[in-house]
């Protein structure tokens, strides 16, 4: 059965600040992808990882711990928050391989239902090795979002320019034609 339609505002980021992206704020009122199995199933298949693990209570269980480990080092302090990523990581360990194609790593599990925590946790190790001052929040006050910034000169602030970007440009806006 096709997993539900995938409802979140920003989807597209690499794994951890996609799974940090299961959680936003909408006209006000705060959503949470991850609120049972269901939208685990939906995250699972939005980063293709639907076909490996299964979206039961342990894997949502052991997400939600790593989206909370992931959220303490983006958005608290990379001090506070490495204790809590690294117990995530204790679960798995990437085991060197040797394919037709040459070499390659495997991410190994003793418990299957820690796979997609840890690798989003994975993932975040290796955005801070290549850019870590382009994992930014939206700059919009009442936005949640996270995104990795890609472009040319490293100067994006909204989760989407459609979106946040606009409401910030219609918001200062406003505030010039009132004060005029």
């Amino acid at each position: 059965m096709p997993a539900a339609r995938d409802p979140r505002p920003l989807t597209g980021e690499p794994l951890a600040l996609d799974l940090l992206n299961t959680r936003w704020v909408h006209e006000g009122a705060p959503h949470d992808l991850l609120d049972g199995t269901d939208g685990l199933t939906v995250w699972l298949a939005a980063n293709g990882l639907d076909e490996r693990f299964t979206a039961d209570a342990d894997t949502l269980r052991h997400t939600l711990r790593a989206r909370e480990a992931l959220l303490a080092a983006v958005d608290g302090s990379l001090a506070a928050g490495a204790a809590r990523v690294d117990a995530v990581l204790a679960h798995g360990r990437i085991r060197a391989t040797l394919t037709e194609a040459g070499p390659g790593e495997e991410a190994e599990f003793a418990d299957a239902s820690w796979g997609p925590g840890w690798l989003a946790a994975r993932n975040y190790l290796e955005l801070l090795a290549t850019a870590p001052d382009r994992i930014r929040p939206c700059a919009h006050e009442s936005c949640v979002l996270h995104f990795f910034d890609t472009s040319r000169n490293g100067t994006r602030r909204w989760c989407s320019m459609a979106v946040c970007g606009n409401r910030a440009k219609a918001s200062r806006h406003y505030a010039r034609s009132k004060d005029a």
